[in-house]
C-alpha cells in the first residue's frame, strides 16, 4: 500500500488523550517533554496535530483563546513541532495556515525562535517584542540581604481569586478565567502580594521536569515583582525559569545578580494587532511561553 504524501494527510483536532505523544513529540525534538505542561495546554486550549503514517504524531501546536467563549478577542499560538523525519517538508507551514485559517478574524500571538520566526513573517506575523529566558539557581540569601522592598506577599487562597481575575483581566487584557482558575492545580506555589488588603500582584511556580517556571507574574511594579519572585523561589531547591519581556530590564538584571543566567531570546509576534492588549508595564512574565 502506497505512503500517502504528507499534503494529503488530515489535520485533527488533539484532546487530553494525545499528551503523551505531544511529549514524544517534544523528546524526538530533543525538547523536554513537559507532560506536565502539555497537560494543561490541551486542557485549557486547543491542540491541532497530524498523525505520522509510521506511528505517534507528526506534528502538533495548541491554541489558547482568551476572552468571551466563542467570541476570543485573543489567541495564543505554541507548541509547534515537527517530527524531525518529516522536518523542512512544509509540514509545520501547513499546519500553521490551517490554524491561521480556523482563527479567522481573531488576533494571535506568539513567542518566535531564531529558527521558527522566518515561517512566522512568511505567514504575516510581525514582531512587537522579545523575551530573555533565564534560568538557574536563585540565591535567596543574596536577595533577602539587598531588598529595600516592604511588598507583603502571601500564599492566594480561594478568596483572592475575584481579586486575581480582575486584576489579571485589567493587565492582559483579555479574559483568562479558564486558564488561571487551573493554577492552584497545576502550581507548586501560588501567591498573591497585597498593599491596604488590596492584591497589586500575583504570580506562580509550577514544575517543569528539573526546574520551577515563575509565572504567569503580574505585579504593580518592578519592587512587587521581585518580592513575589523571591517568595516563589523560598520553596524550592530546584534550578528557576522565567521568560521576562526584555523592557523590564530592571528585574532582568536582578535576577542575573541573583543567580539565574540568560538561556535563550524570543521574538514576541502578533498577527492582526499592532501590539498586544493591555499594560505591558505590569505583565512581567507569562504562565508559559506557549499560551501567550
Amino acid at each position: 500500500m502506497p505512503t500517502p504524501s504528507l499534503a494529503a494527510l488530515p489535520i485533527r483536532r488533539l484532546t487530553l488523550r494525545d499528551s503523551s505523544a505531544c511529549a514524544d513529540l517534544s523528546e524526538d525534538r530533543g525538547w523536554p517533554r513537559e507532560e506536565h505542561k502539555w497537560g494543561l495546554l490541551l486542557a485549557a486550549g486547543q491542540g491541532y496535530g497530524i498523525d505520522a503514517p509510521d506511528g505517534g504524531l507528526l506534528s502538533a501546536c495548541v491554541v489558547t483563546e482568551y476572552g468571551p467563549p466563542g467570541r476570543p478577542s485573543l489567541a495564543a499560538i505554541g507548541m509547534v513541532l515537527v517530527a524531525e523525519r518529516y522536518a523542512r517538508q512544509g509540514v509545520g507551514r501547513r499546519l500553521m495556515r490551517q490554524v491561521v485559517a480556523d482563527l479567522g478574524t481573531t488576533p494571535l500571538t506568539l513567542y518566535a525562535t531564531p529558527y521558527g520566526r522566518p515561517l512566522y513573517e512568511e505567514l504575516g506575523f510581525k514582531v512587537i517584542g522579545r523575551s530573555e529566558m533565564l534560568r538557574g539557581h536563585f540565591r535567596a540569601e543574596a536577595a533577602a540581604a539587598s531588598s529595600t522592598t516592604r511588598t507583603a506577599t502571601r500564599p492566594a487562597t480561594a478568596e483572592d481569586l475575584t481579586a486575581i481575575l480582575r486584576l489579571d483581566a485589567e493587565v492582559f487584557g483579555s479574559d483568562r478565567t479558564h486558564v488561571l482558575t487551573r493554577l492552584p492545580a497545576f502550581a507548586d506555589r501560588f501567591r498573591v502580594a497585597e498593599k491596604d488588603g488590596r492584591v497589586i500582584g500575583y504570580g506562580a511556580a509550577w514544575p517543569n521536569m528539573d526546574t520551577h517556571v515563575i509565572g504567569p507574574l503580574i505585579a504593580r511594579d518592578t519592587e512587587t515583582a521581585k518580592a513575589l519572585l523571591a517568595s516563589l523561589a523560598a520553596g524550592t531547591e530546584r534550578p528557576l525559569r522565567t521568560d521576562v519581556d526584555v523592557r523590564h530590564e530592571e528585574l532582568r538584571a536582578w535576577l542575573t545578580e541573583h543567580g539565574l543566567a540568560s538561556v535563550a531570546v524570543n521574538s514576541v509576534m502578533t498577527y492582526g494587532i499592532p501590539e498586544l492588549p493591555g499594560d505591558a508595564g505590569r505583565r512581567f512574565a507569562p504562565l508559559t511561553v506557549a499560551a501567550g
